[in-house]
């Protein structure tokens, strides 16, 4: 698998990085992980081929992993030199379908109905779905009442995505032996709540999980004035950290 970090900050705006948003590749397979804002631009810049995504992938339904996801189809619609055929499957948890109907409401039938077919399916936590050749495990975070984590396999390789989410001990073992942790990191120990990691939680999921690489996405402003790699460090974790910046691209 290839693992683009296509938008790795938050919901403050930042010129240097777009909201929530990740390419994956395998063979044939294009896939999308969550769509913020500016996660367009930054599909463009980083010279991926948006209009062949196959799959979109949502982890919850805040504004900053989400608020792009109409533009997206908008431009597959529209923005296209050959109009496109192949259908699209949107993967997302509980409440999916009502999301796009209202938005569809809202918008235009064209979100649902854009000249190609949306498929959109449900993931519920314990759910696997294969993505083409990739297959894709669920589960619940402690962040909002829908969010999920995500772990791609594929090729004998293991990638996790966190989303976001709070300290879970059931994370751990989801995320067990993965070849690299896609991971947010959003505040400071002493100013985190419960539906966010820090340095030290973190550092405590990777160890528990024996995760052999960490990169790190979705850290806010507070807590990038520091050193946060050296911080997941002195928290116990020796494996190998990577700050992921937009446009990364790893392989797993």
């Amino acid at each position: 698998m290839r693992l683009v970090t296509v938008g790795t900050g938050t919901v403050v705006p930042d010129p240097e990085r777009a909201s929530a948003c990740h390419w994956i590749e395998h063979g044939g397979v294009r896939l999308l992980v969550d769509c913020g804002a500016g996660a367009l631009q930054g599909l463009a810049r980083a010279g991926l081929s948006w209009g062949e995504v196959g799959h979109l992938v949502i982890s919850h339904f805040h504004t900053d992993h989400i608020g792009e996801i109409p533009s997206l189809i908008f431009a597959l619609r529209h923005g296209l030199e050959v109009p496109r055929q192949a259908p699209l499957a949107v993967w997302g948890p509980a409440g999916v379908e009502r999301l796009f109907s209202a938005w569809a409401n809202a918008l235009g039938s064209w979100l649902t109905d854009p000249g190609f077919e949306v498929d959109i399916h449900e993931m519920r936590p314990g759910a696997v779905a294969e993505m083409g050749g990739i297959r894709v495990h669920v589960t619940e975070t402690p962040h909002t009442e829908e969010s999920v984590a995500l772990r791609f396999e594929a090729g004998g390789s293991a990638l996790g995505y966190t989303g976001d989410t709070g300290p879970s001990r059931e994370l751990a073992e989801f995320f067990r032996g993965v070849d690299l942790l896609l991971a947010e990191c959003s505040l400071p120990d002493e100013l985190v709540e419960d539906n966010h990691l820090s340095p030290e939680r973190l550092a405590r999921l990777a160890v528990d999980a024996g995760v052999r690489r960490v990169a790190l996405t979705h850290v806010y402003p507070q807590l990038r004035r520091f050193d946060v790699p050296e911080l997941i460090r002195r928290a116990g974790y020796a494996g190998e950290i990577v700050m992921a910046t937009d446009g990364l691209a790893l392989r797993i």
